[in-house]
């Protein structure tokens, strides 16, 4: 499959301040920093990440709500900013769903009104707009009625549904959903994850998937990206992400899953339980950002920042732990990088999820 959306080294850093304002000496938080993965057609990737790793900036920057602060965003091997600003003819080739429709849709406006505003501005060849948005509320499964109501009148879950009508309405090929079912009920998550799944597969759409939820990229997902203080740390085909996570960090994540029989319990990596205190995004910690919470971290960990390495074909994996491949218990206690402890312990089993 062709690549149809691309990251390359994408950063965005934001000025929240001044530690002296003298000499403008700025405080940056670097929301994200050197992010690089793609998106092939059809596909979805899923990005996971803690609240403030980062996650919601990588989407918001690529719909132009930000403007990169270095790096390239390209779609179909086109940069989609030029001199600061994004084409035209991009802007509905990549919708947005957001978490929460109640603020996304404007209360003032009906359903109707909501469906032919991307008509207009994006497909101003329809002659029929109102056929058009009776059109989309059957794609996505509302009765006709729908059209004359307002977002008030309906449930989260139809307001969600709502939204994901408006950005097909722009005849998009990628559709950024940001954790477009966290603020739904569980019953109602479902009918949203299987409208979505069904029109990936009838439009041919591509998605970036964002969440903090690791048990739904494992049935939504074909890759899964983790993101921790803006950077990615491992990325991987979702089959083998659950069998055989090889970050600390995703290691973490994975045991931390919530289940509920022994045989789910027995098939989840080995607890892992971090240390210190997760970081200030405002003062991010030399070397690896993880290294404060990692129970391997080595003297290098501090010092210098691990580079992006495949493990395996389509596997990749930013630790220190890894340096040549997959590690032993002799390679993390070797002289290459010495330790602070005089013992790191081997990475743990992983048993498969």
């Amino acid at each position: 499959m062709a690549t149809i959306l691309e990251y390359r080294n994408l950063k965005k850093h934001f000025t929240v301040g001044y530690r002296d304002l003298r000499r403008r000496r700025p405080i940056t938080v670097k929301a994200v920093d050197g992010v690089s993965f793609h998106i092939q057609e059809g596909e979805t990737v899923g990005l996971v990440g803690e609240s403030g790793s980062g996650k919601s900036t990588v989407a918001y920057t690529t719909v132009g709500m930000y403007a990169p602060t270095a790096g390239r965003i390209e779609y179909r091997g086109e940069s989609i900013y030029r001199n600061g600003r994004r084409p035209a003819h991009l802007k509905k080739e990549i919708q947005i769903v957001f978490q929460d429709p109640g603020s996304s849709l404007n209360p003032r406006h009906t359903v109707k009104q909501i469906l032919e505003l991307p008509l207009r501005i994006h497909r101003p060849e329809v002659g029929n707009r109102l056929e058009e948005t009776a059109r989309l509320l059957e794609m996505v499964e509302l009765p006709l009625e729908y059209l004359y109501k307002y977002p008030r009148a309906l449930s989260g879950g139809e307001r969600q549904i709502v939204a994901v009508a408006r950005a097909l309405a722009a005849e998009p090929s990628v559709i950024l959903l940001d954790e477009p079912t966290s603020a739904l009920d569980v019953s109602v998550q479902g009918k949203v994850i299987h409208l979505l799944l069904r029109l990936q597969r009838e439009l041919h759409l591509s998605y970036l998937f964002i969440t903090h939820d690791l048990s739904l990229m494992r049935n939504v997902a074909d890759r899964v990206a983790i993101m921790y203080l803006g950077k990615i740390c491992e990325i991987a085909p979702t089959q083998e992400f659950f069998q055989a996570p090889q970050h600390p960090y995703t290691q973490m994540l994975l045991s931390a899953i919530p289940v509920i029989s022994e045989e789910e319990e027995r098939l989840k990596p080995e607890k892992i339980v971090p240390t210190g205190e997760i970081p200030s995004p405002v003062n991010v910690p030399p070397g690896c950002s993880f290294h404060l919470r990692c129970p391997y971290r080595m003297e290098i960990c501090a010092q210098v920042d691990p580079e992006m390495i495949q493990l395996t074909p389509g596997h990749f994996v930013r630790c220190h732990l890894y340096p040549d491949g997959p590690p032993t218990l002799e390679s993390a206690n070797g002289d290459r990088h010495g330790t602070d402890q005089g013992h790191v312990p081997e990475p743990r089993g992983h048993r498969g999820l």
